[in-house]
């Protein structure tokens, strides 16, 4: 009986990561994001989603193809956004570089702005 009610559960659950993970990753695809959207914290969020449907999907076993045809089209649907995920991971990564090399100079500017700034106090 228990088992019954997990497999919905599961299904509804993976059908609302697979949404989560698929609306993500199509903005990402289509260089839609801010950069808020790719910060260390919405990755972060993502890499903690994906690890909880993992745990979740070892922690009791999966019934055979064919015997939950909802299930079966979720987990397919699962394994195809994180296979896209893997392939989008090596522009993911250069656009951070990115956005890190400019908050870099942006920082440098202002902290030269700053020494500017108190050097300037000095003379007057």
């Amino acid at each position: 009986m228990t088992t019954t009610v997990a497999m919905p559960l599961r299904s509804q659950d993976l059908r609302e990561t697979n949404d989560r993970l698929r609306l993500w990753l199509e903005a990402m695809a289509d260089g839609q994001t801010e950069p808020s959207k790719r910060s260390p914290a919405n990755l972060s969020s993502l890499l903690a989603e994906l690890l909880r449907v993992g745990a979740g999907l070892r922690a009791e076993p999966i019934p055979g193809r064919g015997m939950d045809p909802e299930l079966d089209g979720e987990l397919d649907e699962y394994r195809r956004n994180v296979e896209r995920l893997r392939d989008l991971l090596p522009s993911i990564h250069s656009q951070l570089l990115i956005e890190r090399a400019h908050f870099e100079a942006e920082r440098t500017r202002v902290q030269l702005a700053v020494e500017w700034a108190r050097a300037s106090r000095q003379t007057l």
